[in-house]
């Protein structure tokens, strides 16, 4: 190898590497080749040393160039950096370079070094059969741009943000928000966990219109009440599952029903698709890479949980029978987490909706081609993660997912502050402890006050922002009561929080936030015990917003883009990163396919040149806001670009560049088990005593700590968080409520002291 070069690569190929004399300029070129290969790749990287490896400054931005002649289009410009804690690692691919059969030169800027990175290293990955000839590498520190204007709000929004609360009410129950792919809002209700309309069969949605600020109510054929949905390639919704039936004191609990459903945004109706192998309410769904669809989970039409895998096919365009989708026959839970990795894996990363987690570890990376299930260690408290959340951090190439919060509402203790951040790029992944949430005030019944001790909050919402933070917002201390008020701003880099502006509504249960195109983040709902609901909704403007003039994306060249493509905007001033966004299709705190993808940038003048990755595991095919920011952090309103689905998958010659990532798992491995019906499900799944009041209304079945198990101390928290009346179902009354068995909880008669 020649001077301060070395070998490096992984996987299972035949593979040599040469000088050569076929050289751009001088006497020698360097050439990597590959003859066969069934996985992993072959690169000539500068020698990770502190000899060779030129020296970075943290927060700065580097153009690194070379000549290169090709003869597989499977081939990028491969990066690795040096951390002065945990040593050399990969840090990104920047570029999939074209094939050139004459000397072509490449070049492209690096994202901001990260803090704690003094040195990189970078070379070209080949990882398809065929050379790569490379030489003139050149690598220059890129002048800071002059930074925007400063604050245009007062001090204290310029720092924290600020919160609106529209004047037009959301007009329907919507406990499931989707962002769709001409910037409106479809906000799905069915019944909107209210017994009165199912009775009725009345079940809305609505389109809301961020623009004008308008609501358009849509007629919706079944109760999609806690149903799964998301968005396919097209940019059509899928929605899967529902509610057939209320739980019954004495008698069965939810149900789900087997339909499914598609929206169009263009149309603005719903169409019926097949139906799936299984009811699932509260099912998960994930895009996978070739734009097909997968769900695990949730409760069947027997009330059982569902141990059925489901597969909708992008190609065939219909939900697969259950014969040809792989079968692990386990229970997953409710709508449980699951975020697709860059190798096609999914990595479940603990949070879900009621009670406890899975058993063992919490935490799993499923294999669906070899139907296996791996522990991940690591998680914290894993049985009071529900109603956590769980993001891809940004960037998406990155790998790291933090989960947020969470509580349970079996035993209903107070939600917790934890948070834990894994790194999926590590042999072996494990969870690590990250930093708590901030406090903030809590409704315990007679005004806020300040939480303490390790109070923290479930049925939290987090939202990927432009800026490549996070925004955690809204939440309660207990089973569908005691809200608390904080939001803050999680920084990927520092892996510190930044507490800001509080929503000033409440958002517990059946709440969501989510970002609009215009770098915005929106809050809906909100659903406590007493049955009644939160029609407010919220704006939160972040800082960033206040900083000045925006930068402008003033032309897309192209609005239909493809795998391993590079993609030119222009743009107003300079700006130092762009992504791509996935837009929010979220319910329960649980959006597995929010992602946020870095487009390294090629730079001249006002072109920007974007490169697209070559791995759709990455980015699963379908309709992303492009935002681009500037050097403070600011950005522009976000165009939208289509990300071609399977025809262009198919057509594409180059194939995704996937890295050996948590390829070393050493949890214990499940294989599928015996096929089985479903799993037995307790009737008080959701945390509610179902003897008591209406199905909308949820007494708990455990109360907060602090409530003493009498009549009076349980009614005195009845009566404080508004619960009025209460009709007992039956002849039971398993809490107590009724000791004067006149068929009425908590009333006069029951409260009167008996010797």
């Amino acid at each position: 190898m020649p001077y301060c070069w070395e070998k490096s690569g992984w996987g299972d190929n035949d593979f040599t590497f040469s000088t050569v004399a076929d050289a751009h300029s001088g006497s020698k070129a360097m050439k990597v080749s590959l003859t066969r290969r069934a996985d992993g790749d072959r690169k000539a990287l500068i020698t990770e040393s502190a000899t060779c490896a030129p020296t970075v400054t943290a927060g700065k931005q580097y153009d690194l160039g070379l000549w290169y002649k090709t003869t597989t289009p499977d081939a990028a410009i491969t990066l690795f950096r040096h951390d002065t804690t945990a040593g050399w690692q990969y840090w990104t691919d920047l570029k999939t370079l074209d094939m050139a059969g004459s000397y072509t030169q490449a070049s492209v800027r690096t994202p901001a070094v990260p803090a704690g990175t003094d040195r990189i290293t970078w070379g070209v990955s080949v990882y398809g059969t065929g050379s790569a000839t490379t030489d003139d590498y050149t690598m220059e520190q890129v002048s800071d741009p002059i930074p925007p204007a400063g604050c245009t709000g007062t001090a204290d929004e310029c720092a924290n943000g600020r919160w609106d609360v529209l004047p037009t009410q959301n007009p329907v129950r919507s406990m499931h928000s989707v962002v769709l792919n001409n910037g409106k809002v479809l906000l799905i209700a069915g019944s909107g966990n209210s017994e009165e309309n199912f009775d009725a069969g009345t079940f809305t949605s609505a389109v809301y219109d961020p623009v004008n600020g308008t609501y358009k109510t849509i007629p919706t054929p079944k109760d999609m009440f806690c149903s799964g949905h998301v968005q396919l390639a097209d940019g059509r919704v899928l929605v899967m599952s529902g509610n057939k039936a209320f739980p019954v004191a004495g008698g069965h609990g939810y149900e789900g029903y087997k339909d499914s459903y598609i929206f169009d945004p263009v149309t603005e109706t719903y169409s019926k698709t097949n139906d799936l192998n299984d009811g699932h309410w509260y099912p998960s769904a994930t895009e996978l890479g070739n734009g097909d669809i997968i769900s695990f989970g949730g409760l069947r039409e027997d009330s059982t949980g569902s141990v059925t895998a489901e597969r909708w096919s992008a190609a065939e365009q219909k939900w697969l029978p259950f014969t040809q989708v792989n079968q692990t026959w386990s229970y997953w839970g409710l709508y449980p987490s699951m975020i697709l990795m860059q190798d096609g894996r999914l990595f479940y990363s603990g949070s879900h909706v009621f009670g406890n987690g899975t058993p063992g570890t919490g935490s799993a990376i499923y294999d669906y081609d070899a139907n296996t299930t791996t522990a991940i260690p690591g998680l914290q408290n894993k049985d009071e993660r529900d109603q956590s959340a769980s993001v891809l951090l940004p960037p998406a190439q990155d790998q790291k997912v933090l989960t947020i919060g969470g509580g349970n509402i079996d035993s209903n203790p107070d939600a917790n502050r934890l948070t834990d951040i894994i790194d999926l790029k590590a042999a072996n992944p494990t969870y690590t402890v990250g930093p708590q949430i901030p406090q903030g005030t809590v409704d315990l019944g007679n005004g806020q006050v300040a939480e303490t001790g390790s109070q923290g909050k479930m049925y939290v919402s987090a939202v990927l922002l432009p800026d490549g933070k996070v925004l955690e917002t809204g939440g309660g201390l207990h089973n569908r009561a005691n809200p608390v008020y904080e939001a803050s701003i999680f920084d990927p880099a520092s892996s510190t929080f930044d507490p800001v502006a509080a929503d000033p509504e409440a958002r517990g249960y059946h709440s969501s936030a989510f970002l609009l195109p215009d770098g915005r983040v929106m809050a809906t709902g909100d659903n406590p015990g007493n049955g009644t609901w939160n029609h407010n909704v919220s704006i939160y403007t972040p800082p960033y917003l206040l900083k000045g003039t925006r930068p402008a994306i003033t032309s897309v060249i192209d609005n239909e883009w493809v795998y391993g493509d590079t993609q030119r905007i222009t743009v107003d001033r300079p700006v130092v990163k762009a992504e791509l966004i996935r837009p929010a299709a979220v319910t329960h705190s649980s959006d597995p396919n929010q992602r946020y993808v870095d487009l390294p940038l090629s730079v001249d003048g006002n072109n920007v040149d974007l490169n697209v990755t070559s791995n759709p595991n990455l980015a699963p095919p379908g309709w992303y806001m492009l935002f681009a920011v500037d050097a403070n952090g600011v950005p522009s309103v976000a165009k939208w670009v289509h990300l071609q689905g399977p025809s262009a998958l198919a057509t594409d010659a180059a194939s995704a560049h996937v890295h050996s990532f948590a390829d070393s798992l050493e949890g214990t491995v499940t294989k599928a088990g015996k096929k089985r019906a479903g799993q037995k499900v307790s009737t008080t799944i959701s945390g509610c005593d179902r003897h008591y009041g209406t199905v909308n209304v949820c007494v708990p079945t455990v109360f907060p700590d602090g409530v003493k198990k009498t009549t009076a101390s349980r009614c005195a928290w009845l009566k404080k968080n508004d619960y009025g009346r209460l009709k007992v179902n039956g002849k039971d009354d398993p809490l107590g409520l009724d000791p004067s068995k006149d068929g009425l909880a908590c009333g006069a008669k029951d409260l009167v002291k008996r010797k």
